[in-house]
């Protein structure tokens, strides 16, 4: 077959550099200000909970801009070109997520006063499952923002021709930068920036398409006669990848081991000035998940509209779905100076945002729960310079990592299949202590360790015999198919997994074996799993090691779920919507001490003792 020319792309301009580079000058910008003035960083307070003064809206935008990463800005639309539109039905996840966050999950968290979410683990169960916690976390945040930061810069660089790790490099120390300098202040506001700096770019793909394609009832007629527009799988067979179920039911409880005991996300809630203002954040942020993701979808549609009849992978234009985006940003909008520099700042801008949360979240677990136990009387002010050295040392971290991450080939698609795995048993270990107060710590170790077995056994098998979803029929007819397809290519599809849920279609060599058959679970119920292990495992060890005495319990520590359902129960159900708990004693009787039974320093937060178990 004839080979085809490349396609007539524009090349990044002058003017598009400089539209880059202000985004990354306002964003050190920013984090100056918040160095120079308020407390000027000079408290663990200031530089991780923002002195506790922060309202809803600009909490709300960054737990937004925390979450949905350049991966996701990249690999949503793919999803959407690749398999059509059932992925939409997450948004209905989002409401069920916000409601057990923010009632369940925060009031408990916020009234405690902590810094590290981890440290509700050692008042609940003791030092050693607080140190599960935050390892768990450490590894899963590093591994994570080095392909954050990766990732896209490759998919970016293969298409618009930057360097790629001048991208890599510039953006990591501008992020590392302005968390050092400014703290929680200067990344929440930035997270303020970037995020609208994103809504522009992904505003003016579906814009200029809508116009191409004479209007968006067109692209939505082309999406379905091409088959994109499928809204109807309600089986309940859990290996189906995209299921009604699956996105609404698994997708709550992926969404909420972002949201209600991720230490990026509390560090956000305890940042706000009251708990009412923290709660106010995550409907913020659901009302502005709904439409990032609605649009993101769209521009999937746009660019299977526009290129219906060519598809640019098979013609080998690109060489991974997650280049569409680029691709065509540059070849259909490269005309108007300063739009593809838009694009791209709009793409790293979400790196940004997720990479200075992971800094900041990782600074202040690494000071809470590693340092201050080490060294149990750090004076305020050199906890406050070691904060701000985390953050700097823990950013060098995540350039390095994203460096071996291009060396390590398909041990690194491992290293991102574990990811969203993580996430399951922690989620499982925070709610076996806040709703089941008989569990104890025995329970909560070993049923951790069980729940990160099984998740991990999981993750492994599906790596080694990975489902292979069915894409959706593709057309080449309006085009010349090149056989020259060496770009060098890297598919963060199931790095999007964990996040907005595009995963990359697996090449299957030969018939897999029986044994492949148990991993064929789609990866939706991947954290349900292991929450429901975490929590099943913890109970049963929990009765054979002596269950707790829910009497003898701080009842702050833990969540009454069934008197918040049940509410309207009268009153003499209490003990039983209670579950033995002493919710109704008086804090002044129940324990005088603010942090229960666990002392604490002068400055708020626990103290360390000499008891690891």
């Amino acid at each position: 077959m004839a080979e085809i020319s490349d396609p007539d792309i524009a090349s990044f301009s002058i003017v598009d550099y400089v539209v880059f580079s202000l985004v990354l000058a306002v964003s050190i910008g920013i984090g100056l200000y918040h160095a120079l003035t308020g407390g000027k960083q000079k408290t663990t307070q200031e530089i991780f909970v923002a002195d506790r003064k922060m309202n809803s809206i600009p909490v709300g935008f960054s737990l937004l801009a925390s979450w949905i990463s350049a991966i996701a800005l990249l690999g949503t639309p793919a999803e959407c070109y690749s398999y059509g539109t059932m992925f939409w039905y997450i948004c209905g996840s989002y409401i069920f997520m916000t409601l057990i966050s923010a009632h369940l999950f925060i009031p408990t968290f916020y009234q405690l006063g902590i810094t590290s979410v981890y440290q509700y683990l050692e008042m609940r169960f003791s030092v050693a499952v607080r140190l599960i916690g935050s390892i768990a976390f450490i590894l899963y945040m590093v591994m994570y923002m080095a392909v954050v930061l990766y990732a896209p810069s490759l998919a970016i660089s293969a298409v618009t021709g930057l360097d790629l790790w001048g991208a890599v490099l510039t953006v990591g120390l501008v992020c590392t930068l302005y968390t050092t300098l400014g703290g929680m202040k200067a990344v929440i506001w930035t997270d303020v920036f970037q995020t609208c700096v994103m809504f522009a770019g992904i505003l003016a793909v579906i814009i200029h398409g809508s116009i191409e394609l004479k209007g968006f009832g067109n692209v939505w007629k082309i999406n379905e006669q091409g088959g994109r527009i499928e809204f109807d799988v309600f089986s309940v067979d859990p290996t189906i990848r995209h299921t009604v179920w699956g996105l609404i039911i698994g997708g709550t409880f992926t969404w909420v081991g972002n949201y209600g005991c991720n230490q990026a996300s509390v560090q956000r809630y305890l940042s706000c000035n009251s708990l009412k203002q923290a709660q106010l954040s995550l409907y913020v942020n659901m009302i502005l998940l709904y439409i990032v993701l609605s649009l993101l979808m769209m521009c999937g549609l746009v660019i299977y509209a526009l290129y219906a009849n060519c598809d640019p992978v098979t013609a080998g234009y690109i060489s991974s779905p997650d280049q569409l985006m680029p691709f065509y940003v540059m070849k259909e909008l490269g005309f108007v100076m300063g739009l593809p520099g838009l694009f791209v700042a709009a793409t790293f801008s979400g790196a940004l945002s997720t990479v200075s949360s992971g800094l900041n979240a990782l600074a202040a677990v690494t000071m809470e729960d590693v340092i201050r136990r080490v060294f149990k009387n750090v004076a305020e002010h050199k906890a406050a310079i070691i904060s701000r050295i985390l953050a700097c040392v823990y950013g060098l971290i995540a350039i390095g990592f994203a460096y071996l991450a291009s060396q390590l080939g398909p041990v690194l698609q491992v290293a991102i299949s574990l990811l969203g795995l993580i996430g399951g048993p922690l989620t499982g270990l925070f709610s076996l202590g806040l709703f089941f107060p008989w569990a104890n710590k025995w329970g909560a170790i070993f049923g951790s360790l069980c729940g990160f077995t099984v998740s991990l056994w999981i993750g492994f098998g599906a790596f080694v015999y990975p489902p292979v979803p069915t894409k959706l029929p593709l057309r080449t007819d309006g085009c010349l198919i090149s056989n020259d397809t060496n770009t060098e290519s890297y598919s963060i599809e199931t790095a999007t997994s964990f996040l907005l849920g595009a995963t990359t279609e697996a090449t299957v060599p030969e018939p897999y074996p029986k044994i492949a058959e148990l991993y064929s679970l789609s990866y939706m119920w991947y954290s349900l799993v292991g929450i429901i292990v975490v929590i099943v495992f913890g109970l049963l060890f929990s009765f054979l090691t002596g269950a707790t005495n829910p009497r003898d319990l701080d009842p702050r520590l833990v969540c009454p779920v069934i008197a918040k359902v049940f509410c309207c129960c009268p009153g003499r159900c209490r003990s039983i919507k209670y579950c033995g708990v002493l919710h109704d004693r008086s804090l002044s009787e129940k324990n005088p001490d603010p942090y229960g039974q666990i002392p604490t320093s002068e400055n708020g937060t626990v103290a360390a003792d000499d008891t690891f178990l």
